[in-house]
């Protein structure tokens, strides 16, 4: 679901009007050292997983169920790589909202990278030497802190 219900509720009551939410991100890195990227349907620019979390609900707990949800694949947390504000985004509908983003470096544990939402247009794998050029600056943002001083050997498996 693209919009939470209790943003929804939100938005009935305050329209357009700046809101700000709790966010969280997901740098997924695989055994071969690529990270896990979607093509988002809002913007149709790539984009690490990040979505909005539920009332209540534990950062790394909606990491790991945005990172199903939107992907199809199974993670682990890894570590909690930063935490922003990300400036005021306009959506398409003309609705405002401010992000804290809590991101999380992470690792896949099962699943086949598929699009397992309406969010999203693609979901692939990219080295991070051949990321798309068509990136949300944000992802961007979150990709260098997530990947800074981390071996690629670090991810490989036994």
């Amino acid at each position: 679901m693209p919009i939470p219900e209790f943003v929804a509720q939100l938005r009935a009551q305050v329209g357009p009007a700046p809101l700000w939410l709790p966010g969280v991100s997901a740098v997924v890195v695989d055994p071969d050292g690529r990270v896990l990227l979607t093509r988002r349907a809002d913007n149709v620019l790539w984009a690490v997983v990040s979505g909005i979390l539920e009332p209540g609900e534990e950062p790394a707990v909606a990491a790991v169920r945005e990172v199903r949800e939107e992907t199809g694949i199974d993670a682990e947390i890894v570590r909690l790589t930063s935490v922003d504000v990300t400036a005021p985004i306009t959506y398409p509908n003309g609705d405002v909202a401010r992000y804290l983003d809590v991101c999380f470096l992470m690792r896949p544990t099962g699943g086949v990278a598929h699009v397992a939402d309406d969010e999203n247009l693609e979901v692939a794998w990219f080295a991070p030497d051949s990321l798309p050029q068509n990136m949300t600056a944000t992802s961007v943002l979150r990709l260098e802190k997530a990947l800074r001083d981390v071996p690629e050997a670090w991810f490989r498996r036994p």
